[in-house]
């Protein structure tokens, strides 16, 4: 796991070093540099050691010179890659660096080289022969990689902040991505917060021409919902998931350093431990989980179920408000881009606490997008025939009266669900989804800027997967919304950078292309049954759980932002007349805007520390 940067076209050694070394946190074991001045290419490279301390270090060269290569990830399969190639005759200098496995599967397969790969990478790949750059980013996006042209420039980064080192770098705020930021929470790709400067989309590719002839992006895979009907029993088919994602976990325990897993108290996490403790055996690994003082939140006491279970060495900490507010600093002065996700905090909690004993940890995370374990999907049963046979004014009506409904600042809590439902339903099924989730109602979102953005602006992203999902149920347009959008965009950018701050690489089973295919193939109604999420998944992981985990309500991993706000302690300054009139409602406990507050609030603390010290 690595920090990678990089440019062809303007700058210098200097500039090189200090792109990377913005990224030292992402890899503070070691730090690699290419120029070739003549081509006005440069590469740089942070590392964290994972596989092979002795041969990995980067950038790496391939023994005739024709390449070299910079990446930030882990390829699962490099070993049966490796052994692919070797008998074809390639030769490898590297005792078992995945890194060295993309150099010669580059020579030997070009562009079709990442439909064989199966892992997480941001990659950049100078091929002096073909006089272009390469690169690539992974099928979820589970590794960031931003990019600019300008000025005859070409420059990429891990991280935006280290993208702002480059004096041809953009330096202004993209008034669509602040306004995409408070309709979602999260700023989709292929947007950034600065103007002019992208993301690299998910299991997206883009070459780059030396002789100024310009980029090409391609897209080369795309989770495609393929239900395939079955007769099959449904014992047989959840063995089946079981052994898949029991093979996709084994693969993820492969490394030269301390490894332990994230445990919730969640089937998720818990289903992954459980198969980790077959191979690792249960004194032998290691469990970590946050806890809160705040009970709706907290959910340390089934952790520790789990562990006591596995037999594990668990370890617990528990967070209060005052922990949260002497963190803060420290995680705004490494956050590159806003995230409106309030769990930023535990999970930054969860790393920093995981990283004092070891230095790979594999999650939970992709199990309730790809098996439909959100609370959302429960609301499709009846949103259809709502939207449908409910007046216009009865619906109006009903929203007055919900909002009379006693503000709970618990997680998840009754009223939280009723409102948020019915303010979806206010709009078209396309946008049910992203209103659901997002900070703002779509009339609010006028009030952030001067600038007349259409609700096609907005929520393209989210309309765009909707529209062009094959399949035209509701739970399945709904999967392919939470794993373009909400998966990439949301939960994975809060993953990465809270574990790369704390130099820890965090590793999904659940987003492994066996997985995912798996996933993809299996009809919705094995995925929500009735009132039931993540159906077969819970089949599947039920004979390794204990009965209380399996059937346990789902919490999911949040915070207790809502109280935290009405302390007045934490709260974004009311520098506009809608952060005044929404902050002044939540103090008074008139409505909830918890949702809102936190991202003024991050957003506030980041475009700061952008202004004070990195260059917008």
């Amino acid at each position: 796991m690595c920090g990678i940067a990089g440019f062809l076209g303007g700058g210098d050694r200097g500039v090189l070093e200090a792109m990377t070394t913005r990224l030292t946190h992402r890899g503070p074991d070691a730090s690699g540099f290419h120029a070739d001045t003549a081509r006005g290419l440069f590469l740089g490279h942070r590392r964290l050691s994972i596989l092979d301390h002795v041969g990995g270090s980067q950038p790496m060269i391939s023994e005739d010179g024709r390449l070299v290569v910079v990446f930030n990830g882990e390829i699962y399969n490099h070993a049966e890659l490796r052994a692919e190639l070797t008998a074809k005759g390639h030769q490898f200098l590297t005792d078992h660096s995945d890194t060295e496995v993309l150099l010669h599967g580059w020579k030997e397969w070009g562009e079709a080289l990442v439909h064989r790969l199966n892992g997480m990478w941001a990659l950049a790949l100078w091929d002096s022969t073909q006089n272009r750059l390469f690169l690539s980013r992974d099928r979820f996006g589970k590794k960031p990689l931003y990019y600019f042209q300008r000025a005859g420039t070409f420059g990429f980064s891990s991280e935006l902040t280290s993208l702002a080192k480059h004096p041809d770098a953009p330096r202004n705020v993209s008034e669509l991505a602040r306004v995409k930021f408070f309709a979602h929470g999260l700023i989709p790709a292929p947007w950034t917060a600065i103007e002019g400067i992208w993301k690299l989309p998910a299991a997206h590719n883009l070459i780059v021409e030396a002789n100024g002839s310009g980029c090409r992006l391609s897209r080369y895979w795309r989770y495609v919902l393929e239900p395939e009907e079955t007769s099959r029993p449904e014992a047989e088919l959840a063995g089946e998931l079981r052994e898949v994602v029991r093979r996709a976990t084994r693969r993820r325990l492969v490394a030269d350093v301390p490894l332990g897993i994230f445990l919730s108290g969640g089937i998720d996490s818990s289903f992954i431990a459980a198969l980790a403790a077959e191979d690792l055996g249960g004194p032998a690994l290691s469990t970590f989980t946050i806890g809160f003082k705040e009970p709706s939140f907290d959910e340390s006491a089934p952790a520790k179920l789990m562990a006591g279970y596995l037999n594990t060495s668990h370890h617990e900490e528990i967070l209060s408000l005052d922990a949260a507010l002497t963190c803060l600093p420290e995680i705004f002065d490494l956050l590159d881009e806003p995230q409106g996700d309030g769990s930023l905090l535990p999970t930054w909690l969860l790393c920093r606490f995981a990283r004092t004993k070891v230095t790979v940890a594999l999650g939970g995370d992709g199990g309730d997008e790809l098996f439909a374990g959100y609370d959302p999907f429960r609301a499709l049963r009846l949103a259809g025939l709502y939207s449908r046979s409910v007046p216009r004014p009865i619906h109006e009506g009903l929203r007055v009266l919900a909002g009379f409904l006693p503000v709970s600042h618990e997680n998840i809590s009754l009223d939280f669900k009723i409102k948020r439902t019915l303010r979806g339903l206010s709009h078209a099924p396309k946008l049910w989804n992203p209103v659901w989730l997002g900070t703002l109602e779509p009339a609010e979102l006028g009030r952030l800027t001067d600038s007349r953005f259409t609700l096609e602006d907005i929520y393209s992203e989210a309309i765009h997967a909707w529209e062009t999902c094959r399949q035209t149920d509701p739970v399945d347009r709904t999967l392919q919304f939470y794993t373009e959008i909400y998966l990439q965009d949301g939960i994975l950018p809060k993953a990465d950078r809270a574990s790369m701050m704390n130099s820890l690489e965090v590793r999904s089973p659940f987003l492994d292309i066996e997985v995912a295919d798996f996933a993809r193939k299996l009809p919705h109604r094995y995925k929500l049954r009735g009132n039931t999420t993540k159906f077969l998944l819970k089949l599947a992981a039920h004979p390794l759980l204990p009965s209380e985990i399996i059937q346990r309500k789902k919490k999911g991993f949040g915070s207790p932002i809502g109280k935290w706000l009405r302390t007045g302690r934490l709260a974004p300054r009311p520098v506009t007349e809608l952060v005044r009139e929404k902050l002044t409602r939540h103090l008074a406990g008139r409505t909830d805007e918890r949702l809102f507050l936190w991202c003024e609030y991050v957003w506030q603390e980041w475009l700061a520390r952008r202004k004070h010290g990195e260059g917008l």
